[in-house]
């Protein structure tokens, strides 16, 4: 036997322990702001290099001039802001100067384009991308509104239709729909004011119901069809996905805090006792039990501290009719957007109010479908308090910020918008004529 055949085969290279981060996802350091009607929360993260999301700050603070999602007191907000990012900031050691923040202000409103872009014949180019997008925020603009997110949800080129990314594409003419998500730009400017304010710039503006989703939901859920209905303190917000993107948003001027408001008109008690009986004792389905057991609840305004008993039964009747309230509202909401069919036969519930008891199976009662508790996943070193549902708008932004459910990523949608109002002119002159 010749020496080459006694050879040993040589081995292959050992392949690295870490896997590659995957593309087009941020490395961080990078910070959140979840800025809700009852909490503020300040998550900074990284991305690890096998491409999960590690937490490395944490901050909690209660809401202080925000109320039904927009910014009342200014004052109140900044400091309350600047508390709860100080917090995370001195977990993290870590100074930040910028934040991606959530949007509940502003009535933000789902809106669908059509848009026709002249290509005369050559190969579609990002720059054809950049100028769709762009033609989407210009109507917005003209409506006096701010386009928070412009999302190509398909395209077609000439007479093909259902194109996902035409790059590349040779064709006459390109048509997308496009899916607008905007919102007041008063609202929003005074939040990016408020922002300033703490020393911070913003990053992105973030949908809160969207990011609610993108922390929620797996790849199965985005794909077949599911509702996600975020139940917050001053707000609920509402995102339809199917076909793995975003089809819709809505938000309802109704959470938590209303419940409280009821329980304390009704009893005649103060709001820190209504919102205490809601957490010990609220519930939305009544049992036998409810009428025999008797509550002391101390009455408004009376100074030697008088004493009411009312029956449990009495906590249940005031309280489920604003749930109901509330779920006849997204039924309606789906139903006018055409989207009960794409909507699917999913319902993921999250937000502070939706862990109250008897509200995943009222949901499941009036909706038609199946129904779970959604919470943040995918977040590693997350403080045990912040896992519930509560906290998955935040978890959802700092996905967002490392670069999650975009699209079309590899394209500069700013670049033209930066060009400035002449160069954008001249290219949509080049462009169409």
């Amino acid at each position: 036997m010749n020496e080459m055949a006694r050879r040993p085969t040589p081995l292959p290279p050992a392949m690295p322990e870490e896997q590659e981060r995957p593309r087009h996802h941020r490395a961080g350091p990078f910070g959140v702001l979840d800025i809700g009607t009852t909490k503020i929360v300040c998550l900074i993260g990284r991305t690890e290099s096998d491409g999960t999301l590690r937490v490395l700050g944490f901050g909690w603070h209660k809401a202080a001039g925000v109320r039904g999602g927009s910014i009342v007191d200014l004052d109140e907000a900044v400091r309350a802001i600047r508390t709860c990012v100080g917090q995370a900031e001195d977990m993290a050691d870590i100074r930040l100067r910028s934040v991606t923040v959530n949007l509940t202000c502003g009535q933000p409103e789902s809106k669908l384009y059509n848009v026709q872009w002249a290509v005369g014949g050559r190969q579609v180019s990002d720059r054809d991308i950049r100028g769709v997008v762009n033609e989407g925020r210009m109507r917005t603009a003209a409506e006096g509104r701010d386009a928070v997110h412009t999302m190509p949800q398909h395209f077609a080129v000439d007479a093909t239709d259902q194109v996902a990314d035409p790059r590349g594409l040779f064709c006459t003419t390109l048509n997308a729909r496009l899916h607008v998500i905007d919102a007041a730009a008063t609202a929003v400017r005074t939040l990016k004011n408020c922002i300033g304010l703490c020393d911070l710039e913003i990053d992105e503006v973030v949908s809160a119901p969207m990011a609610a989703g993108l922390s929620t939901l797996v790849d199965d859920e985005r794909e077949l069809g599911t509702t996600v209905i975020d139940m917050g303190g001053g707000t609920t917000g509402m995102a339809v996905f199917a076909d793995g993107q975003l089809l819709h948003t809505a938000q309802l001027p109704i959470g938590g805090l209303h419940v409280t408001k009821d329980l304390a008109t009704g009893l005649s008690t103060t709001l820190i006792h209504a919102e205490r009986m809601k957490t010990l004792y609220g519930n939305v389905q009544s049992s036998p039990d409810d009428d025999r057991e008797m509550l002391m609840v101390p009455i408004v305004g009376e100074e030697d501290h008088q004493l009411a008993r009312v029956p449990r039964s009495q906590v249940v009747h005031i309280i489920r009719p604003r749930i109901e309230e509330t779920f006849e509202y997204i039924k309606d909401r789906l139903d006018s957007a055409g989207l009960t069919r794409a909507a699917g036969n999913r319902v993921v519930l999250t937000g502070g109010a939706c862990q109250l008891a008897g509200v995943r199976d009222l949901a499941a009662h009036m909706l038609g479908r199946q129904v779970r508790i959604g919470r943040p996943v995918s977040l590693r070193g997350l403080p045990e308090m912040a896992t519930g549902p509560a906290f998955a708008t935040a978890g959802g932004l700092l996905s967002w910020a490392a670069g999650a459910g975009r699209g079309f990523q590899d394209v500069d949608m700013e670049e033209e918008r930066q060009a400035g109002w002449l160069r954008r002119i001249v290219n949509y002159l080049r462009d169409r004529v």
